[in-house]
Parts: C-alpha cells; sequence; structure tokens
C-alpha cells in the first residue's frame, strides 16, 4: 500500500495499533451524525475490528476498498476511503477528529486521495454522498473539485428516517 505525504500529515494503511488512536478520535456524536455507518458510542471493540477489516482489505490484490488513516504525530486524526470500487468508479468518503477541523486538513486529505484514485486506481469517476445539513463536507468537496450532480430524494436510510442525498462527484 501506498504512502502519500504532504506537510500537515501523513496517508497511509490502518495498521495493529491504530485501534485507541482511532476510538479516541471517531468517538464523536457529530462524526456519528454526519456519516451512514460509524457507530455512536465508538468503542474499542469497534476500532478493533474496524482495523482487523482495513488490514484485511489492503492485503488483498484485487480488494473492491481502499483505507488510508490520516496521520498525523502518529495519531490516527482520520480517514479517508474508496469504496464500492468496481471498473472505473469508487465512492469516497471520510472523517476527521473534532481537534483538526477547520485547518484545511480534509480539502488536501480529498484532493489527494482522489489524485490517488485517478492515477494509481485508473478511475475515471469518484462519488460521495453527503447528508443535507454537512455543509462542511460539501464545502471540502467542491474545495476539491467535486461537482453537486444532484439531490438524491429519500435515498439513505439512518436511524429509521430516510434522508436526502446530496451526490457530488469528479470525473477524469
Amino acid at each position: 500500500m501506498v504512502v502519500i505525504k504532504s506537510k500537515k500529515f501523513i496517508l497511509r494503511p490502518f495498521r495493529k495499533g491504530d485501534e485507541e488512536s482511532l476510538r479516541r478520535s471517531i468517538n464523536n456524536r457529530t462524526i456519528y451524525k454526519n456519516t451512514l455507518s460509524i457507530p455512536y458510542p465508538y468503542t474499542l471493540k469497534d476500532a478493533k475490528k474496524w482495523v482487523a477489516k482495513a488490514i484485511e482489505k489492503t492485503k488483498q490484490r484485487k480488494s473492491d476498498s481502499v483505507y488510508f488513516v490520516i496521520d498525523i504525530g502518529g495519531e490516527v486524526a482520520g480517514s479517508v476511503s474508496f469504496t464500492k470500487i468496481k471498473q472505473y468508479k469508487a465512492e469516497i468518503g471520510y472523517w476527521l477528529g473534532e481537534k483538526y477541523w477547520r485547518q484545511g486538513i480534509m480539502t488536501e486529505a480529498v484532493k489527494l486521495a482522489t489524485k490517488f484514485g485517478f492515477k494509481e486506481l485508473k478511475l475515471k469517476r469518484i462519488y460521495a454522498y453527503v447528508f443535507p445539513w454537512n455543509k462542511a463536507s460539501m464545502r471540502v468537496l467542491e474545495k476539491a473539485g467535486y461537482n453537486l450532480e444532484g439531490i438524491l430524494r429519500k435515498d439513505i436510510k439512518k436511524n429509521n428516517k430516510f434522508i436526502d442525498a446530496y451526490l457530488f462527484a469528479k470525473v477524469r
């Protein structure tokens, strides 16, 4: 797996030993609210399960997912990933620990991951779904060159409620 360095952070694969740092950074009600499948509270058991899954996916030769840690000072500050990789397209997803918000980190991480997706994974289309209230995530995508393609009405079910999804994409 590739390691991508920036001045602010390193994008690297998940590894054994990331579990406690992951739990500390991701265990946040706002992160839960703005993502589809991250539980709250986020336990050490959740972190161990996730790290094991990410390591296993990284080992696979033709994986349908690629997971990067946003590593700041050896800590898991966040993550950016590609899932549902199929032929020429993939979904990008990301989260960042609250103490790192509003520093441009996520925008830079999405830009670097997108570049990796187009160049190394040979993708032609990368897309993301965003909840209507998550304006910060929409801004990250816009700054990274993604365009709003439309609003999918009642497309996502979370907490037994149907929610609209804003679809953003970047094509090469």
